[in-house]
C-alpha cells in the first residue's frame, strides 16, 4: 500500500526537500503552504502522485480544511512532517507581541493543529497508526542571539513531541522530532555571510547540502511503527553548537 505524508511548509526550504525525497521514494505527498506557485513548483521537481493544498497552518479551519482532503481523497494519512515555521529577530526587550505571537501562533500552534488533525485520522482509520515527525532545530536546543519567541517555540516542540508520543501509544502512532542545524536552502547564504554567535560577534558557519536532512527524515518515516527515532540531530560538524559558546 503507498504510504501518505502530509508536509508542511512544502513550497520552499528544508520542507520542498523532504516532498521531493519522498515523492521519490514513492510516497503519496501532500504538499501544504501559504503560496499555491510554490507548492507547485516543488510538486513538479518531484517524481511521484502530489496533491497542493493551500494551508494556513496557524488557523484552524484552513488546517482541518487540509486533513478533510486528505481524508476524503487518500482515505488515510501515514507520515505528518510537521516542518512550516519562521522567525522573527529581537531581543527580549525589544521584540512586539504581535511579533511574539505570529512566531509562536505558525511554528508551535500550527505544529498541534496539524498533529491533532493527523492524530485522529491515524486514531481512526485501517490499519490504525501513523508517524508524526516534528521539526525541532538546533534551537530547541541553544538559542541565537536576538531570537527568544523562535528559541521558546522551538524548545516548546520538544515538548509537544514528547507528549504526542505518550498520547500514541494506544493506537500505533509514534512521533520523533528532527533537529536541523544549517542546511542549505534558499535562506543558508545567511550562514556564508555571518550570523550572530554567544559572544556579539558575527561570524560565518559551514553548512552542509539539505538533501541529508531529507534524507533523515526519509528513515524515520519509513521505520516500522514499533520501532521509532525519538530525536534526531543532523548538523554541519563544523558548526558551533557543540562546545561552549
Amino acid at each position: 500500500m503507498t504510504q501518505v505524508a502530509v508536509i508542511t511548509g512544502a513550497g520552499s526550504g528544508i520542507g520542498r526537500a523532504v516532498a521531493i525525497d519522498l515523492l521519490d521514494a514513492g510516497y503519496t505527498v501532500v504538499l501544504a503552504g501559504r503560496r499555491e506557485d510554490k507548492l507547485e513548483e516543488t510538486a513538479s521537481l518531484g517524481n511521484g502522485p502530489a496533491l497542493t493544498v493551500p494551508t494556513d497552518v496557524a488557523d484552524p479551519d484552513s488546517v482541518r480544511a487540509l486533513f478533510g482532503q486528505v481524508r476524503d481523497r487518500y482515505g488515510r494519512v501515514d507520515v505528518l512532517f510537521n516542518n512550516a515555521g519562521l522567525n522573527i529577530t529581537g531581543s527580549v526587550a525589544d521584540l512586539s507581541v504581535e511579533d511574539w505571537r505570529h512566531v509562536i501562533d505558525v511554528n508551535l500552534t500550527g505544529s498541534f493543529l496539524c498533529a491533532q488533525e493527523a492524530f485522529k485520522l491515524m486514531r481512526d482509520q485501517e490499519p490504525q497508526g501513523g508517524r508524526i515527525i516534528n521539526n525541532g532545530s538546533i534551537s530547541a536546543h541553544s538559542p541565537r542571539p536576538s531570537t527568544p519567541a523562535y528559541a521558546a517555540s522551538k524548545h516548546a516542540i520538544t515538548g509537544l513531541t514528547k507528549s504526542i508520543s505518550l498520547d500514541g501509544r494506544p493506537y500505533r502512532i509514534a512521533c520523533g522530532q528532527i533537529d536541523i542545524g544549517n542546511a542549505t536552502t534558499e535562506m543558508s547564504h545567511i550562514f556564508t555571510s555571518g550570523v550572530p554567535q554567544a559572544n556579539g560577534t558575527i561570524a560565518p558557519e559551514p553548512t552542509f547540502d539539505v538533501r541529508h536532512a531529507a534524507a533523515a527524515v526519509r528513515q524515520m518515516a519509513g521505520l516500522p511503527l514499533d520501532t521509532n527515532v525519538q530525536f534526531m540531530t543532523i548538523m554541519a560538524t563544523n558548526m558551533p553548537f557543540v562546545g561552549r559558546g
